[in-house]
């Protein structure tokens, strides 16, 4: 799923900086991932587009071994993101025109190595913020990574972030500093995954546009 209309421009512009560090996080994933986008962000989130896309998930010498997949609910990024897909041969990479929210839309690939959100908790309620950790426990595997994205403006929810996934049984792994502006962390699953709550919701977008 993609941000409320209007807002693409303004999200790729405050993920810009935060690229490089995501892709760095991304590309210490297994060789043979299993990997859940539930924003779609993939292809954008990693050190700019389809070259980001090859670097990190094509990385094994004998070829692509990641079986992914990536919701987004507007059809135009979509197509971008599996055209950046098949042009780098992750034939594994599968692009999906849906409600990412909705946790149907990963039964069969749960729990995956790695679960991507970003561009997500910047555009959601705190409520829903929370909530979104919670089911971060139905859908990573033990051992397994989720890497997010949260913009620094106050009110700065990346430490209750941080205390949300540490309640949760995750480790933090890594963290972006304050001072840089934006925030990216990535967390490690300690738990056992719970049972996928089927029909479930996980988030829904809110528009943070200025009124007027």
């Amino acid at each position: 799923m993609g941000a409320p209309a209007g807002q693409l421009d303004s999200l790729r512009i405050r993920h810009s900086d935060r690229r490089p560090e995501t892709g760095r996080l991304i590309a210490r994933s297994p060789d043979h991932a299993r990997a859940v986008d539930p924003a779609g962000r993939w292809a954008d989130a990693v050190s700019g587009g389809q070259a980001g896309l090859t670097r990190t998930a094509g990385k094994g010498t004998s070829g692509p071994e990641v079986t992914a997949r990536l919701v987004e609910l507007d059809s135009r990024n979509a197509r971008v993101a599996a055209e950046a897909a098949r042009a780098a041969g992750l034939h594994g990479v599968e692009v999906v025109v849906g409600d990412a929210a909705a946790v149907d839309r990963y039964a069969d690939l749960a729990p995956a190595d790695l679960v991507l959100v970003c561009g997500v908790f910047g555009n959601v309620t705190d409520d829903d913020v929370r909530r979104t950790v919670g089911y971060c426990t139905q859908i990573c595997a033990t051992g397994g990574t989720v890497v997010w994205t949260r913009h620094r403006g106050e009110p700065d929810l990346v430490p209750r972030i941080c205390e949300w996934f540490a309640a949760e049984d995750f480790e933090l792994g890594w963290l972006s500093a304050p001072e840089a502006g934006f925030g990216v962390g990535a967390h490690r699953f300690t738990g056992r995954p719970r049972p996928l709550d089927r029909g479930g919701r996980m988030f829904t977008f809110v528009d943070t546009r200025p009124p007027g």
